[in-house]
């Protein structure tokens, strides 16, 4: 089958299933768009009508959709082989790891690959309490690290948590951003560097490095979950390389392959070193397609100087638009006046696609890091008309 012919199939398989809602669970609010295609920073709905794209897929379209290179190494890697578990070796899956560590803080080693954020965070909860031989996990108010049993213990919201209470795990929520103080009953302290659900509330760096301070005395582990602020989004490799805090597990997810599911948890050599087979495991983690989209976003990340966009899209979006502006690089809050739920319908119908958060007055931005700096004078102009009606 050739692709203008697969391309035709898709089409007729996807009209005659009729609406989502016939078949899926209904357990997603949805955005009134059906998006058949994605161009770089801009989308495409069913209807013709493109829309730049600064939500991204909740933080996933990294190097834009469908890149030529993206879509080429997947392609020459499904007509090698599709799939075969961590069970084989595998030099694809030996490049993607080293690619995964080149970009990570140097005292990050070892990688573990498996499907999602919240899956990594299991993984780091669950390597950090072997590791200590502790019980307790810290973990933040406003803090989101998963929905799976274990992620949702480390998970501060109640609306997330009250569905499927874990019965496993001592977790205390301590607030984000003021003085912790820990026992030597504490594995580990989870955090996000910035707690983008919350409407990307942002940490002080000295409150950073007194965490890390604070676990050294009590020889807890300090996990970051990068899986929205990793790969480049904050205009630094990571949030551990940006704010310069050493820290011993890091997480990450999101754009870590470019919109193929991939998790990843990242460990020092302390931990490495004491690591043994049948400790952890996920089938799907690490397959031929994931590491190949791996590689693929990472040589784009590199070729195209993204990261440093990135950078200069967050001090843009400070310059430009006429609202407080939360966040670093590409991942972003706008605080408004007024609730954002109007007024991200309004952007929609003027061709701009932007999220929300759980504080109902900050619209967030997580746009593709190949966004022009030229969208944000556009959105500017826009909100001025949208906040001035």
């Amino acid at each position: 089958m050739d692709a203008v012919t697969a391309e035709a199939l898709l089409d007729q398989l996807a009209q005659a299933a009729g609406p989502e809602a016939d078949w899926q669970l209904a357990t997603y609010d949805k955005l009134p768009l059906n998006l058949v295609r994605g161009q770089g920073a801009r989308v495409q709905d069913a209807d013709g009508r493109w829309y730049w794209d600064l939500y991204g897929g909740h933080c996933v379209a990294l190097i834009g959709h469908s890149h030529p290179t993206w879509v080429a190494m997947l392609h020459a890697q499904a007509q090698r082989l599709g799939f075969y578990s961590n069970v084989v070796n595998s030099s694809l899956r030996a490049a993607a790891c080293k690619a995964i560590v080149d970009f990570a803080p140097k005292n990050l080693s070892r990688v573990f690959l498996s499907n999602s954020g919240a899956e990594a965070n299991e993984v780091a909860l669950k390597l950090a309490r072997h590791h200590t031989g502790r019980p307790n996990i810290v973990a933040m108010q406003g803090g989101f690290h998963g929905r799976t049993l274990g992620a949702l213990a480390v998970t501060a919201s109640e609306k997330y948590r009250k569905y499927a209470l874990p019965e496993y795990g001592n977790t205390r929520f301590v607030p984000f951003g003021e003085p912790v103080k820990l026992d030597d009953s504490v594995a580990a302290v989870i955090l996000e560097p910035i707690q983008s659900l919350a409407g990307v509330a942002t940490a002080e760096r000295g409150w950073l490095h007194g965490l890390r301070a604070e676990c050294d005395r009590v020889g807890a582990l300090l996990i970051f979950d990068e899986v929205q602020t990793a790969w480049g989004r904050m205009g630094a490799n990571f949030a551990a390389d940006f704010y310069g805090v050493r820290v011993d597990l890091l997480t990450s997810a999101k754009g870590t392959a470019g919109g193929f599911p991939v998790g990843a948890t990242l460990v020092d050599d302390t931990i490495a070193r004491r690591a043994k087979s049948g400790d952890q495991g996920s089938t799907f983690g690490a397959g031929p397609m994931a590491c190949a989209a791996i590689l693929a976003t990472h040589h784009v990340l590199r070729e195209e100087g993204l990261v440093a966009h990135a950078a200069a899209f967050g001090q843009h979006a400070r310059k430009v638009l006429p609202v407080k502006v939360r966040g670093e690089g590409a991942l972003l809050g706008l605080c408004l006046d007024r609730p954002v739920k109007p007024v991200l319908a309004t952007l929609r119908e003027r061709g701009f696609v932007a999220g929300g958060s759980d504080d109902p007055n900050v619209m967030r931005l997580m746009p593709p890091l190949c966004t022009p700096l030229s969208v944000l004078d556009e959105l500017a102009e826009v909100l001025r008309e949208i906040l001035r009606a």
